[in-house]
């Protein structure tokens, strides 16, 4: 069989759809494409144009992250420590599709509303225990 790909990994040197290969491992030389680019003579009236708008954006969008169990237990021992050793913190968190980041310090954590308060530049700012992914 003849390798295709003869510079890219061991996983991808046999691979024909190039879609299924990352953008890295391609030849650079290689136009990329149009993009939504080709999306742009559709918006002619103001509601298509608002309803492209919304599609694009929609596209982007991901699915709530579920955890595993362990994962939620590390997340809950990084935040017990930060708490009482370092209360400085980066969280990434999930809000309306997409994965934000935050850096505070921790004010407190609520365990009955199940929120997490944090200082930040602008005053406090509550976070939802449950959409936080990644504690550093």
């Amino acid at each position: 069989m003849k390798i295709i790909n003869p510079n890219a990994p061991d996983e991808y040197k046999y691979e024909t759809d190039y879609h299924e290969i990352p953008r890295e491992y391609l030849n650079p030389r290689i136009p990329q494409g149009r993009g939504i680019v080709k999306w742009n003579a559709f918006k002619t009236l103001l509601e298509q144009y608002e309803q492209l708008e919304q599609y694009i954006q929609d596209q982007n969008k991901i699915d709530r992250p579920s955890l595993s169990d362990d994962q939620l237990q590390r997340l809950n021992e990084t935040l017990v420590f930060k708490m009482f050793n370092d209360p400085h913190i980066n969280v990434r968190y999930f809000s309306n599709g997409y994965i934000k980041e935050k850096e505070g310090v921790i004010h407190k954590v609520d365990p009955y509303t199940q929120t997490l308060h944090l200082y930040e530049n602008k005053g406090i700012d509550k976070l939802d225990l449950k959409d936080i992914v990644e504690i550093k």
